[in-house]
């Protein structure tokens, strides 16, 4: 029996070793310097925290009050919004994003709220590629609760790769988390199941909002998506939240899979920069959302872009290279692009 636990502990060990060893210059090669978490999981009414220290997991019983358990999803129109800033396509990078955040004053040296009554939008894209997601996770789970404490809002907006993983498609994770989903002995999808804070708190999310006269939305909004499906912004927002639950399998055996998750859907379109449209074809899409820009990542670009005479906006920056980001600053009708070290630069 004992050589049988042997054999195990072996097999388990060289499995770790065997996935860390894909990328050399890893730094979370050696376990012993491996820590990852928290993950929080309700279980039978108690919250359970795990966190990976030095390579060893760690657990401990949360106080029931820690956290809420019951997300309920934020309304998906706003107006008379005076500041907005948007922020796209973060992979996982986030040093980098912190060092944004801090440089254009949405965050202060704390890590804390400074946008006042502002309203960030996260256009999707937070998951997958790089290696600290479950950071940048929490981050926003915190600035959430103290942008509404302060009259502002921050808005986390699923997109595309949000979607993969919570339908276990893991294709794009991080090596780190591969590690870290063997030592906690759960699929990396399991880590944000629908047991766990992070999990809940995902499944209240939107996908698509409307802030004064703008659209924002991971992919963008195709002609083909309306003709399909109408845009009732808040019913669509509960359509996609419930299908987070269904079966790839189930969601195909309709034209439903092709419509919400296909290639002209809000959260994998990227017609507005490959597909050569003309004004006419915005203007068009604009007129039946009935605003006047939409905001949208997904594209990288090397910095934030404007599209057909400033009705178009693209916030994907390339932050997923870990070396350079902007976000974009909407205030009173006038877009600015926010640089890395802080400049405003208007379009």
């Amino acid at each position: 029996m004992k050589n049988s636990y042997l054999i195990i502990f072996i097999v388990t060990i060289f499995s770790i070793t065997s996935v860390t060893s894909q990328e050399t210059d890893d730094p979370f090669l050696d376990l012993t310097n491996f820590s990852d978490g928290p993950y929080v999981f309700i279980s039978n009414n108690k919250l359970i925290e795990k966190k990976i220290l030095n390579g060893v997991v760690t657990s401990k019983v949360l106080e029931p009050t820690q956290y809420d358990t019951i997300f309920t999803p934020q309304k998906s129109m706003f107006k008379n919004v005076e500041n907005i800033a948007a922020l796209s396509d973060i992979h996982g990078q986030y040093d980098l994003a912190v060092e944004i955040l801090k440089n254009n004053g949405i965050i202060d040296p704390n890590l804390d709220w400074n946008f006042g009554k502002g309203h960030l939008v996260i256009v999707g894209d937070v998951f997958d590629r790089g290696p600290k997601i479950n950071e940048m996770l929490w981050l926003l789970f915190k600035l959430e609760i103290q942008a509404k404490k302060n009259g502002g809002r921050l808005h986390f907006l699923l997109g595309n790769h949000e979607y993969m993983v919570l339908h276990k498609d893991l294709r794009y994770v991080h090596d780190r988390y591969k590690v870290s989903s063997k030592l906690l002995g759960l699929a990396y999808d399991e880590l944000y199941s629908n047991q766990t804070i992070i999990g809940r708190w995902l499944r209240s999310k939107s996908t698509i909002i409307k802030i004064n006269n703008s659209i924002f939305v991971h992919g963008g909004v195709s002609e083909e998506f309306i003709t399909e499906n109408g845009i009732d912004i808040s019913n669509t927002n509960q359509i996609m939240r419930s299908s987070i639950e269904r079966s790839k399998q189930e969601m195909k055996s309709t034209d439903f899979y092709k419509t919400y998750y296909g290639k002209k859907s809000l959260i994998w379109y990227r017609g507005y920069f490959y597909d050569n449209l003309v004004d006419a074809d915005i203007s068009k899409i604009l007129t039946q959302v009935n605003s006047e820009h939409i905001v949208v990542g997904h594209c990288s670009n090397e910095e934030i872009v404007q599209l057909y005479d400033h009705k178009i906006f693209g916030v994907d920056s390339s932050i997923k290279k870990g070396t350079y980001g902007e976000l974009l600053f909407i205030k009173n009708k006038q877009f600015y692009r926010g640089t890395l070290d802080g400049k405003q630069i208007k379009f």
